[in-house]
């Protein structure tokens, strides 16, 4: 199971860090990441990060959003950073182990 906060509305340029919990005891060896998706757009992925910590990002969040985990807590989270009206959709946190889990979203509104 996959619980997602830390949305909310907030200004361009401004931030945010959301959060995602895991429960069970594969988190520390899943590929976790992080997808969003706008209305009428599918949804795309916007950061993972892999069981040894390596990382992937869109093209249109580097250097603006930094993913990481904490395996202890069994958490994801992103870091995001100078929003911009674009990013605005609903944020869903993703863990692949042998199967894709998904966690319900938490909408993600910049105002412009």
């Amino acid at each position: 199971q996959l619980q997602a906060s830390g949305g909310g509305l907030v200004q361009a340029g401004g931030s945010l860090r959301l959060s995602c919990a895991a429960s069970g005891s594969m988190f520390r060896v899943s590929k976790v990441g992080w997808y969003r998706q706008a209305p009428g757009k599918q949804r795309e992925l916007v950061a993972r990060i892999l069981s040894d910590h390596t990382t992937t990002y869109a093209d249109f969040v580097k250097g603006r959003f930094t993913i990481s985990r904490d395996n202890i807590k069994k958490t994801l989270y992103l870091e995001m950073t100078g929003l911009k009206p674009e990013d605005t959709a609903v944020y869903f946190c993703n863990l692949y182990y042998r199967y894709d889990f998904w966690g319900r979203g938490t909408q993600v509104t910049v105002s412009s």
